[in-house]
């Protein structure tokens, strides 16, 4: 018979659901996994038919087809991921540096599933931006519904990391930035290793003077880490933010790991039917 195509969304990742081998990531469009071969139809008993005699009761069985179970997940696809603790303003953020407009609210954990949004520029390609929803301590073992967000960051090429200011004082935010990097590298060491800036968000709530400022700064600094003041609410900081990204973006291009060929690829259970 004609073949099953499903079709499924770019980032999407299909394990064995019985054994947890990994068969396929689905990272470009076009491209075809053969994961289960049909069977093969026998020989009726018109096959066998003679002269003498032309109803036969002799027929042949076909080859049966193999089964499998399948686990299907989605890792999106994005250029950028935005990290934080619920309520950091990751939204405010996204919905000021795209076109995006997810929901916004006061109140801890009003993401629940990653937002995207596209960081748009005249003469530059654009860049996909995902909002993870807030990240707590115990993510990496599944608090949080942790799994469920981290892996989101896993393709993403540069982390922006959202501090809140007007958490006190400064080195409980710096205490913040190092809990969710821990949960990161816990998940999967290699997150440790991508490329990040520090937002430090809410300044329309303190000056550029402010002492904790200043200190967080100074600290992130000590690490190698470079941070940027702004403002989601307001929009203070965005225009230098969106420059800012734009020169990371140029000088880490280079870096960035080549999309799969597209192409026609099979992965055959084993003990399949041939011919």
């Amino acid at each position: 018979g004609a073949d099953l195509v499903l079709k499924v969304p770019l980032g999407t990742v299909i394990e064995d659901a019985d054994t947890g081998e990994f068969l396929a990531d689905i990272t470009d469009e076009g491209r075809e996994i053969v994961l289960i071969r049909g069977g093969k139809g026998g020989k009726g008993n018109q096959h066998f038919a003679t002269p003498v005699n032309r109803a036969p009761k002799t027929a042949q069985p076909g080859i049966p087809g193999t089964s499998r179970k399948l686990r299907l997940s989605l890792k999106l696809l994005a250029d950028i991921g935005l990290v934080g603790l619920p309520n950091a303003g990751k939204s405010t953020l996204l919905s000021r540096l795209s076109m995006a407009r997810p929901r916004i609210d006061s109140y801890p954990f009003t993401t629940i599933f990653p937002n995207l949004g596209v960081l748009t520029s005249d003469d530059e390609n654009p860049l996909v931006i995902a909002d993870i929803p807030g990240l707590i301590e115990g993510a990496s073992s599944g608090r949080g519904l942790g799994h469920r967000f981290l892996k989101h960051i896993e393709r993403t090429t540069l982390l922006l990391h959202v501090l809140d200011i007007t958490y006190q004082p400064a080195h409980d935010i710096l205490e913040d930035f190092h809990a969710i990097d821990r949960e990161m590298k816990a998940y999967d060491p290699e997150l440790g290793e991508k490329p990040r800036m520090v937002l430090i968000n809410k300044m329309d709530l303190h000056g550029p003077e402010h002492r904790d400022l200043q200190k967080l700064q100074a600290s992130l600094a000590e690490i190698g880490l470079r941070s940027i003041p702004v403002s989601a609410l307001t929009g203070r900081g965005i225009g230098d933010l969106t420059e800012t990204i734009r020169e990371e973006w140029r000088r880490l291009f280079g870096r960035r790991k080549k999309p799969l060929e597209s192409g026609k690829t099979e992965t055959p259970p084993s003990g399949e039917p041939q011919g």
